[in-house]
């Protein structure tokens, strides 16, 4: 019997999602499938909206291999408003047939069942991102009292932020007074391994947009198996 697929939309400059997706789903009876839309440089020609077209038809390819979710793994939705994320999964399961999901509709829905109203944001972006992001949260009832970012804007580049400056900003906002959990806001950023141990040590959950994608992809397929506690709480819920 085949194994359900989880297929992924990835940035083009994008070299994290595939790495962490796979290590999610290894020894799950799950199959990783993935195709690529542009996203290239630190200019975005849509910069307030999705490029729908180029999705979709990314989408549709993805579809052939009759996955069981569809995930577009990218963070912007929250800067623009998750209107438009919930706008691309709806238009992706009209043209596809696949029900789908996005990192930012995944986050407000873990925050509601993790009983989370207040984050931090990190990630490699400068700190406008993270405000545009904020103010998208904000829109879902989600607080962001704290923020720290590194400056970047080239898409490729933010792959490069490694996990000392990543955990260095973990713990400078996990610090601050009212943070639930922190979030890692940039799918291009390899905050998903460090999950666990920063968890550990400050007994509040770190959220990963990949791994968001991912959760949230497993959940909108009806599918329950999971890679477990060891990539943190989010991993640890019951389905």
């Amino acid at each position: 019997m085949a194994l359900p697929i989880l297929a992924t939309l990835v940035p083009s400059a994008n070299v994290i999602v595939e790495r962490t997706t796979i290590a999610l789903l290894r020894g799950l009876p799950v199959e990783p499938a993935f195709t690529r839309i542009p996203k290239r440089g630190a200019t975005d020609p849509f910069p307030d909206s999705h490029d729908v077209e180029s999705l979709l038809t990314a989408a549709a390819l993805l579809a052939d291999a009759k996955p069981a979710a569809i995930v577009m793994s990218a963070s912007k939705g929250a800067a623009i408003g998750l209107e438009h994320d919930r706008a691309l999964v709806a238009a992706i399961r009209a043209r596809t047939g696949v029900v789908a999901d996005t990192p930012g509709l995944a986050l407000a829905r873990a925050a509601r069942a993790l009983g989370i109203a207040r984050i931090a944001l990190i990630g490699p972006h400068g700190a406008e991102y993270n405000h545009r992001a904020a103010r998208g949260f904000a829109a879902e009832g989600i607080e962001t009292v704290a923020q720290a970012a590194l400056g970047m804007t080239d898409n490729l580049a933010f792959a490069s932020a490694g996990a000392d400056a990543l955990m260095r900003m973990a713990r400078e906002v996990a610090r601050v007074a009212g943070v639930q959990a922190v979030v890692a806001w940039n799918t291009n950023c390899d905050a998903a391994p460090l999950a666990s141990r920063f968890e550990a040590e400050f007994g509040m959950p770190l959220l990963d947009a990949t791994a968001l994608g991912v959760w949230g992809g497993l959940r909108t397929a009806g599918i329950a198996a999971s890679p477990g506690a060891a990539w943190g709480r989010l991993f640890a819920m019951e389905a």
